[in-house]
């Protein structure tokens, strides 16, 4: 008996083989469809309470940025002492205002106490060693004389005798051999007078160089006991000029070589103000630029006097004087925060300061969708910055909003609900 074969209808004919293709072909479109219509971007759900955001705006840049310094003197002068020892006595305390000359502290210094006895006791000695030489060529020098006036007189007696011997022999009177002895008499003492006009006059010259030589040498040794002296004075550190004892590192027996720094004075007449600046603006901050800042309601106006080359730790250094009246009351070691302009006021696209900056360097932001609830990830170009905005080169539009809080917590998500 043959079976009677049914139609399958509803459900089961969608599983037959001949549904097999139709299935095939709906799961091809739904996977292009899904391909083409796909979300690829990340999404990250945030808290929008921690979320500071902010519009976009049209306004006036100013060129500026806001530095810190600190005050210091126009002009500080070291002290140093010329004399090394030990401090004795500490007159003047720190911060003290000083006249040129105020005694500031005392030294000690017994080696040179025993160098200045040596010196008197040799500068002594050879005094008396002068004034011994000079008595002894003195008498010397009497005593030639004394043999000199002698010997005039001697010379004398026998000139006569040999003139009136001479006479006598031409009249024949006296035996030859008479005259020739009165004549050999009075020249043998008439050389003698010569000779000892001459050792006169070599013992004048000596003396005369003896003397200078040892009056030279007591000169010296009198400067050289004087600088000694001086030595003495320079253990009293004085002050040079008039000013304030801005430093004074020492303490009481503290043993201090020459030439080492103990401290300084302040010049008080006129201030400047020490200031770090970020090696980012070095190309721009140049010796001219000014600069201000308020202190008591008072607006006080400053110019870079100096720009120093050099870069530590990220910093220069720059010293600013001041082109107006100075605060009253100023003091060395204040710190005043000062606006120094860098350029003219432009408008620009501008958006507020904020700490996303430190995550993306300007180089993208969260824009804000206009309907709300999410932001997403956008590429910008931020040019310049001052303490309240950054301009915005490329990529923003004024109108829109931007998220300006931190992004430490998004990760490389390219949307953020909220």
């Amino acid at each position: 008996m043959d079976k009677v074969i049914e139609k399958k209808k509803g459900i089961a004919l969608a599983f037959t083989k001949k549904a097999l293709p139709f299935w095939f072909g709906a799961l091809m479109v739904t996977f292009i469809l899904w391909l083409v219509f796909r979300d690829d971007a990340s999404t990250l759900r945030v808290n929008g309470d921690t979320l500071s955001i902010a519009e976009v705006q049209s306004g006036e840049f100013n060129d500026y940025i806001r530095i810190s310094g600190q005050v210091q003197p126009m002009t500080t002068i070291q002290i140093s002492p010329q004399e090394g020892g030990i401090v004795k006595e500490i007159i003047i305390e720190e911060g003290s205002k000083v006249k040129a000359g105020d005694e500031i502290l005392c030294l000690s210094n017994d080696n040179l106490d025993l160098q200045i006895l040596n010196s008197e006791a040799e500068l002594a000695e050879k005094e008396n060693l002068l004034r011994n030489t000079m008595i002894s060529m003195e008498q010397q020098r009497l005593s030639v004389q004394q043999e000199k006036l002698q010997l005039q007189i001697e010379v004398k007696r026998l000139k006569r005798k040999y003139q009136q011997n001479e006479s006598l022999y031409k009249e024949k009177l006296i035996a030859k051999e008479v005259f020739l002895n009165s004549q050999e008499d009075y020249e043998l003492a008439f050389g003698r007078l010569k000779l000892i006009q001459e050792r006169a006059t070599q013992d004048s010259l000596y003396r005369s160089v003896e003397i200078k030589q040892m009056q030279e040498s007591l000169d010296n040794m009198r400067l050289n006991m004087q600088m000694i002296r001086k030595r003495k004075e320079n253990l009293t550190i004085k002050a040079p000029i008039d000013g304030e004892l801005g430093l004074l590192d020492v303490v009481l027996g503290q043993s201090i070589a020459a030439g080492t720094k103990i401290g300084q004075i302040n010049n008080l007449d006129s201030y400047k103000i020490e200031a770090l600046v970020d090696e980012h603006y070095i190309d721009r901050v140049i010796t001219g630029l000014q600069a201000q800042f308020e202190r008591q309601d008072e607006v006080y106006n400053t110019i870079i006097r100096k720009v120093y080359p050099e870069v530590r730790d990220g910093k220069f250094k720059t010293d600013f004087k001041f082109s107006g009246e100075q605060p009253l009351n100023i003091r060395t070691g204040q710190t005043y925060y000062l606006n120094l302009q860098l350029g003219q006021p432009e408008n620009a696209i501008l958006i507020p300061r904020g700490t996303f900056y430190q995550k993306t360097g300007g180089r993208w932001i969260y824009v804000v969708a206009p309907e709300g609830g999410k932001a997403v990830k956008r590429e910008i170009r931020i040019g310049r910055q001052n303490p309240q905005f950054y301009e915005v080169l490329e990529g923003l539009e004024v109108g829109e909003k931007v998220i300006t809080s931190g992004y430490d917590k998004f990760g490389d998500n390219q949307i953020l609900v909220f």
